[in-house]
């Protein structure tokens, strides 16, 4: 027998893994979407590590009132900085495929706000690229986060809504309405050779895609500029013109009108105004199936309205009486209304989920922006030659 004491050993209980660091994010443009950014970069947990604007006065003014830690003096220095993990691009349209082709090269995880590239053939490229590194990029088509849209996307894909027989709707604004109304995206140089389709019909194309499942395979179309001439004051997005500035002639569409068909065979169309006096943000999307038709309206985002033969019904925003799918974006007890900030903060958060090795459903990456900037190359030859045009892959 042994002298020596017996000392008990003590198990230790096991370590917790430590906490993953908060992502450090860089915001460049802080125009009207730029700040939206910032807010769901913040909630997801993230830290808003520099801002960069048109200009490092701009940039300072946006750091201090945004909260960020540092202003950068340029886009370009704040894309490829060691203090960023993640970059979200909120520049006019010219800008967007330089800055992410430089994030990517630079190991920087991209949020680039669509159009992607103004040319389908740059597009395609920097979804190649961002495959090839194994980044997170991606495009905000926010409106697939919806619980009401998940919900139709559902209805469609366990076969409840029946064959597709239709797909319409109409995306309409009204803040280019009078000659006095002005912004970059009227200038083709800063924003492409689309202004009303690429900026707003690629959204209504994506969540019809998304929906139904269907791909938009060729179109037919017709623009029109209805205000051949504007002020030239070049006025914030969403805000009425003050008149200000020279006249300068128009070179981009105010008004789309698109009839479609997809791989599969099944008719559509879409109409698309910037200058209808009125809607504000009127989204409007519905699909015909042989059994119903389901109906989502942006303005009314709590709703699904379900159509048939002999009865309908409007399918409310409830997590309790929703499919899983759609209940996972469901934030807010029913009768408490969810909207774009929540589809934006949906977005955000499955984006830096998928940072962190998750595999969020349906998040837009750069190939669907890269998909967006096709249709919207279609569209614009389908007008010029008033011939159907196949939309290339």
């Amino acid at each position: 027998m042994s002298d020596h004491p017996v000392v008990a050993r003590v198990e230790e209980p096991p370590s917790e893994p430590a906490p993953a660091a908060p992502l450090r994010v860089g915001v460049a443009g802080l125009g009207f979407i730029g700040p939206v950014h910032a807010r769901s970069a913040r909630l997801a947990g993230a830290t808003l590590a520099g801002v960069a604007a048109g200009s490092p006065g701009s940039a300072a003014e946006g750091a201090a009132r945004l909260g960020a830690l540092r202003a950068f003096d340029s886009a370009e220095e704040m894309v490829v900085s060691d203090e960023v993990d993640v970059v979200h691009l909120c520049t006019p349209n010219h800008l967007h495929a330089p800055l992410a082709e430089a994030a990517l090269n630079a190991g920087k995880h991209v949020i680039c706000e669509k159009p992607l590239a103004a040319d389908p053939v740059q597009a395609a490229h920097l979804a190649d690229l961002a495959s090839q590194t194994g980044l997170l990029a991606a495009v905000p088509f926010v409106y697939r986060f919806y619980p009401v849209v998940r919900e139709a996307r559902q209805r469609v894909a366990t076969g409840q809504t029946g064959a597709l027989r239709l797909l319409h709707g109409a995306y309409l604004q009204d803040w280019m309405s009078d000659p006095e109304d002005d912004n970059w995206r009227v200038d083709p140089e800063l924003g492409g050779g689309s202004r009303a389709f690429a900026d707003i019909g690629s959204h209504w194309c994506d969540l019809v895609e998304f929906v139904s499942g269907e791909r938009i395979a060729e179109v037919s179309a017709q623009m029109v500029t209805a205000l051949p001439e504007r002020s030239g004051g070049g006025g914030a997005a969403f805000t009425a013109g003050d008149g200000s500035g020279h006249r300068r002639a128009v070179r981009t569409e105010d008004i789309a009108t698109v009839i479609f068909r997809t791989e599969s065979g099944v008719p559509g169309s879409v109409v698309v105004s910037q200058v209808s006096p009125g809607r504000k943000n009127g989204l409007r999307m519905e699909v015909a199936g042989a059994s119903e038709t389901l109906a989502f309206t942006q303005e009314e985002p709590e709703t699904l309205w379900v159509g048939r033969r002999r009865e309908s019904l409007t399918v409310a925003r409830d997590a309790d009486a929703m499919s899983p799918q759609a209940a996972r974006y469901v934030t807010l007890p029913p009768g408490h209304p969810q909207g774009y900030a929540d589809c934006f903060d949906a977005f955000v958060r499955d984006a830096y989920e998928a940072i962190r090795g998750g595999s969020p459903d349906g998040l837009p990456r750069f190939s669907d922006g890269a998909r967006a900037a096709s249709i919207t190359a279609a569209v614009l030859e389908a007008a010029e030659s008033r011939q159907w045009v196949a939309v290339k892959p």
